[in-house]
């Protein structure tokens, strides 16, 4: 049986989030075949590198848990939300700020909608951490893009038979007026809603292993933020318990300089960040077992 000492935690392993080949991407009854909605490149190599370690190390993580993006289709982060000053569509990957809603550039669809998400708005830029950004609709519960990475998923599997017990997987992101990068809690809590705030029943598991061992998508928002959130609720003395999995980790383009600064700041506060291979023979030592290294 597997040591309880070590906690894999994988952040949002989706596949709208992996730059997947063709022959991963399931056809369309319409003709051609469906795509990943916001892929982060390197992701797809990152889920093979991880399911690779997993198989490794069958044995010797004592619990695994999958954090799921998880968003409804009118989302305040997807582009069906809101429109433009003519009422025209607003493109993914545009910044919304307050003063936009404020100047009547960006709106909301739904004209009752626009007082909340001022709101929301307003608080996410007082917070400091991100500002508003429409992104792809993605994740969207139920679809194939919400679902875990064909490789991953089958080693999760693997561990879950050899182990007796099932891989933990918590959602995030269902309420629809906030951005929830962090697994831990949304960027603005909704205080009428205990899913936006801190989850400390994950806390909690995550606190009761030696060490846990960070991977996932994307390293400059929901890796960054579930691992900020982690480090703000853990005690700085057992900062190293925490660690990084860099080579398992990869970065949504133009967001490289926030990742960067991300990992100098984690390694300043004591967070290791290791490669896979090094996490195979770490865990290796700590439990007196010689899992072959991962690709």
């Amino acid at each position: 049986m597997a040591t309880r000492a070590a906690h894999l935690l994988i952040i949002d392993p989706q596949n709208d989030f992996c730059d997947l080949p063709e022959e991963y991407c399931p056809a369309d009854p319409r003709g051609g075949r469906i795509a990943p909605a916001l892929p982060v490149a390197g992701a797809h190599a990152d889920m093979q590198r991880l399911a690779a370690l997993i198989d490794a190390c069958l044995g010797s993580f004592g619990a695994i848990t999958v954090t799921l993006d998880s968003h409804q289709h009118l989302d305040i982060a997807h582009p069906t939300f809101w429109q433009d000053a003519s009422g025209g569509p607003v493109a993914p990957f545009t910044r919304i700020e307050a003063q936009d809603l404020d100047a009547g550039r960006f709106v909301p669809r739904n004209p009752r909608a626009r007082e909340r998400a001022l709101r929301y708005l307003e608080a996410l830029e007082a917070s400091g951490r991100y500002s508003h950004m429409v992104w792809p609709i993605h994740c969207e519960i139920g679809t194939w893009g919400h679902a875990i990475h064909h490789d991953l998923r089958l080693a999760c599997n693997r561990w879950e038979e050899s182990n007796g017990s099932n891989v933990a997987k918590v959602g995030k992101g269902e309420n629809p007026w906030t951005e929830h990068y962090s697994a831990m809690m949304a960027e603005v809590p909704d205080p009428q809603d205990p899913r936006t705030q801190l989850n400390t029943g994950l806390l909690e598991s995550l606190r009761a292993a030696d060490q846990v061992f960070i991977a996932g998508e994307a390293g400059s928002h929901c890796v960054k933020a579930t691992t900020e959130h982690l480090v703000a609720n853990w005690p700085d003395a057992e900062l190293n318990r925490l660690v990084l999995i860099e080579d398992c980790i990869s970065v949504v383009a133009g967001f490289e300089a926030h990742y960067a600064a991300f990992l100098a700041a984690m390694r300043e506060r004591g967070v290791r960040v290791m490669r896979a291979a090094e996490v195979c023979a770490a865990i290796a030592i700590a439990v007196g077992t010689q899992p072959q290294p991962a690709e």
